[in-house]
C-alpha cells in the first residue's frame, strides 16, 4: 500500500501558521501572481498562477502577503523528517507532497495515515492529506478527493467504484484540451476511458497518450515508490506582475536567475547540457525556448549566455505581448564526474575561478546583488573585487 501526502495550500498554510491573526481569514500570498491561496480565499475563486489584481477582485477582503521561501523550506524540512521516520521508502514530489511506502510496515496503512497526519499537525503545526491506495495513481487521486485536511483509504476491492465516476480529468496527462477531445466523443469520466478499446485512445490520442490513459483508466500503475533519484531537470522563476519591464531589467532577472542555478549545480555536482527559458504573456499564455549545448556544463557564464540568447530571441513577443513571468530550468542533468570537462567557455580560462568565487561570496552573504555584480561586471570588462577571505 502507497500513501500520498500533500500539504494544504503549504505557502498559505505556513503563513497562517506563523501569524495566528491570519488563521481563518482569506490569505494570498504573493501580490503580482498568487503563488499560493488559502482555502478561505479558494472559497472565492482564487488560484494559484492567477494575477493578483484579478485575486484582490475575487475575494476584496484577502490579506496578501510576501513570499517567505526560507520559512517554506524550513516546514518542508520538518514535514520530510516526520515522513522519514515513518518509513525509509519516501519518494519526494515537490517541496509540499511525496509518497511513502508502508507496505512493510506492521501497522495497517490506514492506522499509519492516522499517525502521519497527526503527527505533522503536532509537531510542524501544519494541515496535511493523505490518500492510501495500492498503486500511486490511486493514492494520488485519493488524495485530491479529500483535500482539504481529510484521509481517504480506497480499498482493493473497491478501486474501480470508486475510480470510475470520477471527471476524466483525474487521470495523469489530460488537461484542458484533451478532455475537451475526448468530451467530443462523450468520453467524459474515468469509467468512458476505461470502456474504450485501446486502439480507439491511440488513434485519438497517439500511442503514447493513449496506451498511458488506458492503463490508468484500469489503475494499472506498477511503478514503485522510487527512492534517492536524482534529479533530471531543475528550475527557477520569477513573477513580474503586470507592470512593463525594460530589456535591462529582465536581463537582471535572467542574470540572478542563472546565478541561482548555476550555484546548484555546482554544489550538487551536476552538469547540464539543456538550457530553456520559460516565459508567460501578459494574457496568460505560456512559451518556452530552449537549446541543447554540444558539451554539458556547469559554467554560469555559459548558461547565461545561452539563455540570454533565447531571451533575445523572444524579444519581439515579450514587446508585443507583454511579460508577467520569467524563467529558466536547466534540463539533461548529469553527475559531472560521468562527463569529460571542455574548455572553459570562449577560451577564457577564469570563468572557473569566476564561478568559485561567486559561489564562495553566495555561501557567505546569499544570492544576493553582490554575486550579480560579479556577473555583470566581467559581463562588461570590469574588475569586481570580492570581499577578503
Amino acid at each position: 500500500m502507497i500513501l500520498h501526502a500533500d500539504l494544504d495550500a503549504f505557502y498559505a498554510s505556513v503563513e497562517q501558521r506563523d501569524d495566528p491573526g491570519l488563521r481563518g481569514r482569506p490569505v494570498i500570498v504573493g501580490s503580482g501572481v498568487v503563488l499560493a491561496a488559502s482555502y478561505e480565499a479558494k472559497a472565492h475563486g482564487v488560484r494559484t498562477a492567477m494575477s493578483g489584481g484579478t485575486a484582490r477582485r475575487l475575494c476584496p477582503r484577502a490579506v496578501v502577503v510576501k513570499p517567505r521561501m526560507s520559512a517554506y523550506a524550513e516546514a518542508s524540512k520538518a514535514v520530510f523528517a516526520v515522513f522519514r521516520a515513518t518509513t525509509p521508502l519516501v519518494e519526494g514530489l515537490s517541496i509540499d507532497e511525496a509518497f511513502l511506502d508502508v507496505d512493510g510496515l506492521r501497522t495497517p496503512p490506514a492506522d499509519v495515515a492516522v499517525r502521519l497526519r497527526r503527527e505533522v499537525a503536532e509537531e510542524v503545526g501544519l494541515p496535511i492529506t493523505v490518500g492510501v491506495a495500492r498503486t500511486k495513481f490511486l493514492a494520488k487521486v485519493a488524495s485530491g478527493v479529500a483535500k482539504p485536511d481529510g484521509l481517504l483509504v480506497v480499498p482493493p476491492e473497491g478501486e474501480m467504484e470508486f475510480l470510475r465516476p470520477l471527471p476524466v480529468r483525474s487521470l495523469w496527462g489530460v488537461g484542458r484540451a484533451t478532455a475537451a477531445r475526448l468530451a467530443r466523443y462523450g468520453v467524459t469520466t474515468v469509467g468512458d476511458v476505461a470502456d474504450m478499446p485501446e486502439s480507439t485512445l491511440v488513434s485519438l490520442l497517439g500511442p503514447g497518450a493513449g496506451g498511458h490513459l488506458h492503463d490508468l483508466a484500469r489503475n494499472r500503475d506498477p511503478r514503485p515508490v522510487r527512492t534517492g533519484v536524482r534529479r533530471r531537470s531543475m528550475g527557477a522563476q520569477r513573477a513580474l506582475g503586470r507592470r512593463a519591464r525594460s530589456p535591462e531589467e529582465l536581463d537582471a532577472m535572467l542574470v540572478g536567475l542563472a546565478d541561482r542555478l548555476g550555484g546548484r549545480l555546482r554544489a550538487a555536482r551536476r552538469l547540464c547540457r539543456t538550457v530553456t527559458l520559460r516565459l508567460r504573456f501578459g494574457d496568460f499564455a505560456r512559451a518556452t525556448r530552449s537549446r541543447t549545448l554540444p558539451q554539458a556544463t556547469a559554467e554560469t557564464p555559459r548558461i547565461l549566455d545561452v539563455a540570454r540568447g533565447l531571451l533575445a530571441a523572444a524579444g519581439p513577443l515579450i514587446a508585443s505581448r507583454g511579460l508577467t513571468l520569467i524563467g529558466l530550468s536547466l534540463g539533461d542533468l548529469r553527475d559531472d564526474r560521468a562527463v569529460q570537462l571542455a574548455l572553459p567557455l570562449d577560451g577564457v580560462p577564469w570563468a572557473g575561478e569566476v564561478d568559485a568565487a561567486v559561489d564562495g561570496v553566495r555561501g557567505r552573504f546569499g544570492p544576493s546583488a553582490i554575486t550579480r555584480a560579479v556577473l555583470l561586471g566581467r559581463d562588461q570588462g570590469m574588475s569586481v573585487p570580492l570581499p577578503p577571505d
